[in-house]
């Protein structure tokens, strides 16, 4: 007798339910946790512990901002009236930054192309020509712009070359890493048809991969603008000609009105660059993604072939003639190889012939020339040779103290932000509040906050609280509204709508959808958020630190003018190995909660 037959399982209960007395079986609602959870959910409580222990620590309360309310109110006074510049020189400081950003956005793509086809998996030669090119990808977004900018001006001294070298090195760390993550999502079909054909490696990736991701490379593109021209202004600090060379005098001379005045006109620049920018991304993925909608709607009739205007619909055309002769019904078949001039491709070319001529003329206006180049690359080892090695110059406990103060500013303007943020953001998402005009002011106030400089707000809240941390942690926190509440609101409008319809069904009220259904399904993307706007917060306090907001950004600035390059070799990998620490969590965190 076999052990099944001597044990037969025992036959499911039938009936309504158990009789009386009888044991309800246990049902489990919820995953047993992991240790990996477990230790994610841990390292996720230790950050929001240190963020509030910064908060203490650097004792941000009521009565610190109540104390600083007669400052505030000093501060408007000293700053109104605006002192504008003239109108001629005021055009020309707004046309050099410019200038700068749009010549050192196009080197960034210049040289993240090909570093992004070399760190894709599907593009790459091999793992070592990927793990060197993640590696320069890891180390460009690593070391801040101002520290390119220290090395640039012993490089080309005084002038825009520096900032467009400074401003296009530094973006690399972020358009590669974003154009690699474009390459590898691109559909192999159309590249194993050419492989097919008999196609070499470069032909595949000119004629299949690059068409694929270009849309995502010029958005990409168009994104890390609106970032290079906030950060403008930072390098106006080290010598960096535009409108933040011209804030920087104006602070250092303690001229408020006609500091305040050239902040307005920054603010009002980024604000307009990022809603063109933001509109042209828009419309550029909606075209893309109506065009694939469209593609993918059109019949196929046998004999024919798709007519692939967007747009169109499927129109019978002759069979392409073969080799057993002309069609039939005689007559020659005329093949067209190049598309109509429609208004579209009439528009788009347009558009192309505005943008090489503002290229061109961005990179005259900068001082871009060959000569230029080539003096830099003579001088590229022994400027490098200055700051080798590495040096603490005899203040290396105050380093490390300043780092430590570092990270406390960054922690604490997480906080901040994070507290702000998440009541923004959400009020913002059309599917949480379900008023699109509710949700548009919401984007709007967030848009605005977001094309605010960081410098801009430091510079403010150092007049009002003094030097020190507390202006850095407030600038910070301020600051991350901007960016992760459109992370946030972007995170809850991107859930699958079915499980918030369920819980409607059922007459749940708004926010029970809201915290039953919508949250739970948006938090993990919502954490990697956050850790993303903690590594940045954390660069963006080094930065900070020139202008009197506390941290080792003013051991670094002090070590650049009195020309201790060592020192400033010190302070990069100190900070690059504390951005990477937090890096590798928050990709760990991903991974975990995905």
């Amino acid at each position: 007798m076999s052990v099944a037959e001597q044990h037969p399982p025992a036959a499911p209960p039938t009936g309504p339910g158990p009789g009386p007395g009888a044991t309800r079986p246990h049902r489990r609602t919820l995953a047993r946790p992991t240790a990996a959870g477990l230790s994610a959910a841990t390292a996720l409580l230790l950050c929001v512990g240190g963020g509030v222990w910064a908060f203490v620590a650097l004792r941000l309360n009521i009565a610190t901002l109540t104390d600083s309310a007669d400052n505030a109110v000093n501060f408007l006074s000293r700053t109104l009236p605006l002192d504008f510049p003239p109108t001629g020189e005021l055009l020309s400081l707004i046309w050099q930054t410019l200038a700068i950003v749009v010549s050192a956005t196009v080197l960034s793509v210049v040289l993240s192309v090909p570093l992004a086809l070399l760190a894709a998996r599907n593009t790459s030669p091999g793992a070592g020509a990927r793990a060197v090119s993640r590696g320069v990808i890891v180390l460009c977004r690593a070391v801040p712009e101002v520290v390119f900018a220290i090395a640039a001006f012993r490089v080309f001294g005084l002038g825009g070359m520096t900032g467009v070298v400074a401003l296009g090195v530094h973006s690399v760390g972020m358009v590669g890493k974003l154009y690699a993550d474009a390459v590898e999502q691109t559909d192999e079909g159309p590249r194993t048809a050419l492989r097919a054909t008999g196609a070499g490696r470069l032909q595949q990736i000119t004629g299949a991969v690059l068409p694929q991701a270009l849309p995502s490379l010029v958005a990409t593109a168009l994104h890390r603008l609106d970032i290079n021209l906030r950060a403008s202004a930072v390098l106006g600090f080290v010598g960096v000609n535009g409108l933040g060379y011209a804030l920087s005098t104006a602070i250092t001379t303690l001229d408020y009105r006609r500091a305040m005045a050239l902040a307005v006109v920054l603010l009002l620049l980024c604000f307009v660059a990022e809603s063109v920018s933001g509109a042209i991304r828009r419309t550029l993925l909606q075209d893309v993604t109506t065009a694939r909608r469209s593609r993918r709607s059109w019949p196929v009739f046998p004999g024919a072939r798709r007519d692939e205007r967007p747009g169109g619909t499927a129109q019978a055309r002759p069979s392409p003639p073969t080799a057993a002769g002309p069609p039939a019904g005689g007559g020659t078949a005329v093949r067209r190889t190049l598309p109509r001039w429609s208004a579209r491709r009439i528009r788009g070319t347009t558009w192309l012939v505005l943008t090489v001529a503002l290229v061109v003329a961005s990179a005259v206006r900068s001082g871009l020339s060959w000569s230029t180049l080539r003096r830099g690359a003579e001088s590229f080892l022994p400027t490098l040779g200055d700051f080798l090695p590495p040096g603490t110059g005899g203040i290396g406990g105050q380093l490390w103290a300043d780092l430590w103060v570092t990270l406390q500013i960054a922690l604490a303007g997480t906080l901040i932000g994070l507290v702000l943020a998440l009541p923004l953001g959400a009020l913002a998402a059309r599917n949480v509040v379900g008023s699109p005009r509710v949700a548009r002011f919401f984007r709007t106030v967030i848009l605005l906050v977001r094309a605010v400089p960081e410098l801009v707000l430091a510079i403010v809240f150092v007049v009002v609280t003094g030097l020190g941390a507390v202006s850095g942690a407030l600038a910070l926190g301020v600051g991350s509204v901007g960016l992760l509440g459109k992370l946030v609101a972007d995170s809850l409008e991107e859930t699958e709508p079915g499980p918030a319809r369920a819980l409607v069904a059922t007459g749940a009220r708004r926010h029970q959808v809201f915290f039953g259904a919508v949250l739970p399904r948006a938090w993990p993307a919502v954490v990697g958020h956050l850790l993303y706007q903690l590594d940045v917060n954390l660069r963006s306090a080094t930065l900070l630190g020139i202008v009197g907001a506390g941290g080792i950004g003013y051991d670094l600035l002090n070590a650049a003018r009195v020309l201790q390059f060592p020192v400033v070799t010190t302070v990069v990998l100190m900070v690059l190995a504390l951005v990477l620490l937090i890096e590798g969590l928050a990709v760990w965190v991903r991974k975990v909660y995905a």
